[in-house]
Parts: C-alpha cells; sequence; structure tokens
C-alpha cells in the first residue's frame, strides 16, 4: 500500500470514532485493513480533505459492519442490523423461535374481608329484591325469568329470545328496564 502517513491517520481516526469500533476494538486490526483495501481506488483521486474524509467515513462504515457480520457479531435484521449480543423482538420471532415454550403462572387468591363478604351479599340481596318486585309488578315481563337465562345461565339475548319466543329488541328492552330499576333501587 503506498498511502501517505497522515492518510492512515485520517483512517485510523474515521475508524476509532465509528459507534460500531467501540466494544469491538479487538477487531480493530481487520477494520483498518478492510478499510485501507476498499478506499485504495478514491485515495488519491479525491482532492479535497473535507471530502475524503466523508467518503473514508463512508468506506469505514461499511468496512466495519462487514468485519462485525464475518465474525459473527452483527445480524441483519428486517430493520437493519442489530448487535448478537441483543435479542431483537420482531414480529414474527415469537412464534418462529418460542411457539415450544410453556409458560406457567403460580395462582393465588386474595381472601375476601368479612367486611367484603356483607357488601357482597348485601348488593346481591337488593339486587334479588328489586328483580323479584319488578317481576311481581309486571309478571308479563318476565323480569325474573329473563334476569335467570341472562346472569344464570349466561345465555345471549339471541337465545333467551328463542327460549321466550320474543323477539331480541324486545329481550334487549326489558335487560335495559330491569338494570334501569336495580340502579334506582341503589339511589
Amino acid at each position: 500500500m503506498n498511502l501517505a502517513q497522515e492518510k492512515l491517520d485520517l483512517i485510523a481516526k474515521v475508524i476509532k470514532n465509528d459507534r460500531k469500533f467501540s466494544n469491538n476494538e479487538d477487531l480493530y486490526e481487520d477494520f483498518f485493513n478492510e478499510t485501507c483495501r476498499r478506499s485504495l481506488s478514491i485515495i488519491n483521486v479525491v482532492s479535497s480533505d473535507a471530502a475524503l474524509e466523508g467518503y473514508l467515513r463512508k468506506i469505514a462504515t461499511t468496512s466495519i459492519l462487514n468485519v462485525l457480520k464475518d465474525s459473527g457479531r452483527l445480524r441483519r435484521t428486517k430493520t437493519g442490523f442489530s448487535s448478537t449480543n441483543t435479542i431483537s423482538i420482531e414480529e414474527d420471532s415469537f412464534s418462529n423461535n418460542y411457539s415450544q415454550v410453556k409458560i406457567s403462572y403460580k395462582s393465588f387468591t386474595i381472601e375476601e374481608t368479612p367486611e367484603d363478604i356483607i357488601i357482597r351479599k348485601d348488593t346481591l340481596k337488593q339486587i334479588a329484591s328489586c328483580v323479584l318486585n319488578a317481576d311481581k309488578d309486571e309478571p308479563e315481563k318476565q323480569y325474573l325469568q329473563i334476569y335467570k337465562l341472562r346472569y344464570d345461565n349466561g345465555m345471549t339475548q339471541k337465545e333467551i329470545s328463542e327460549e321466550l319466543n320474543l323477539s331480541q329488541s324486545e329481550v334487549s328492552k326489558r335487560l335495559f328496564k330491569l338494570t334501569e330499576k336495580v340502579k334506582q333501587s341503589f339511589r
């Protein structure tokens, strides 16, 4: 290589200022050799020192990336390059790499305090009383039966409408009216 010492120093400076150089100092000679090899064709053609430094930065970055890839310290990802020491979370990485991983958690229950139990029982008594009174006041609306099907049996409005031979909109209206009555009883 017939490069002047000042140009060699410039290459060394550019390499050491590259952000990928840190934590990879042991590969400095490889970075330097690759950068010198790639810059031979332009080093004597470019006359401006600023332009030469700009070209050398680009060449050094490319050279460093190639050396890091070749040494197994860098891998290409969808978003660019990342160190092999970091784990990237990509859209399909969980389905491809972690599909066989099973995670289990130890479950625990939080005991209810006596106050919580009393409040829950009182609330349920008030709701039951309200539903029974609404059903007693308007037996044709079948509030108690709709309540049981919806909240005890977990049926959908459509299933309730089929069970009681009502339209779904009628079941919806009755559930809404019953909910309003229960809300009123808590005021």
